[in-house]
């Protein structure tokens, strides 16, 4: 019998161990960031955007094995440098609309990292997997810590995940975005 408890005891210890050290996001401090360059004959005619949104949720291990899952809602994303309302309205109508990232058909944005390589002094490669517009694709992820932030960025192609780059005769989106995002943890 003490030695069903001594186990008990000891599995409970384990688990909470385990678990003390994985984490929520904290939704309220957190972002993701997409860059989207221009391209085409008369990209010196058209704009580059950045869109923003807030990260939906998600939980890191710090443990041994360090681990993230982040989810950001689609329709949550909104271009943040245009300042014309007009034109702010379009772009991100096309970018949630059925052509770009058909936030009504796949409403969310997922990454799961599949393992982290630490490069020392708060600074890791995390290898994952992207889900955007319900394809998944592979991606790598350079990421710092510094100041209770983590920080990186990654870089993908919209064409892999069904994506044709909007635009028009001339001018379109460039096919590589890059990706960025700030991470806090909730304390």
């Amino acid at each position: 019998m003490m030695r069903i408890l001594f186990l008990a005891a000891a599995s409970l210890v384990y688990v909470l161990r385990v678990s003390a050290q994985q984490q929520n996001v904290d939704t309220q401090k957190s972002t993701l960031t997409i860059h989207v360059g221009k391209a085409g004959a008369f990209s010196s005619l058209g704009h580059e955007h950045e869109v923003r949104a807030p990260i939906h949720s998600g939980t890191a291990d710090t443990g041994s094995h360090p681990a993230v899952e982040i989810h950001v809602n689609a329709g949550e994303l909104r271009v943040i440098d245009v300042d014309a309302e007009t034109e702010r309205a379009e772009v991100e109508k096309t970018m949630l609309g059925p052509e770009v990232l058909d936030s009504e058909g796949h409403p969310e944005i997922v990454f799961k990292s599949t393992t982290a390589e630490s490069l020392g002094q708060g600074r890791w490669v995390v290898q994952g997997n992207l889900t955007l517009r319900g394809q998944t694709h592979p991606v790598r992820v350079q990421v710092t810590l510094k100041d209770g932030h983590y920080s990186g960025e990654a870089t993908v192609k919209q064409t892999e995940y069904g994506i044709r780059p909007p635009g028009k005769a001339g001018v379109r989106a460039k096919d590589e975005v890059r990706i960025e995002f700030d991470v806090r943890l909730v304390s």
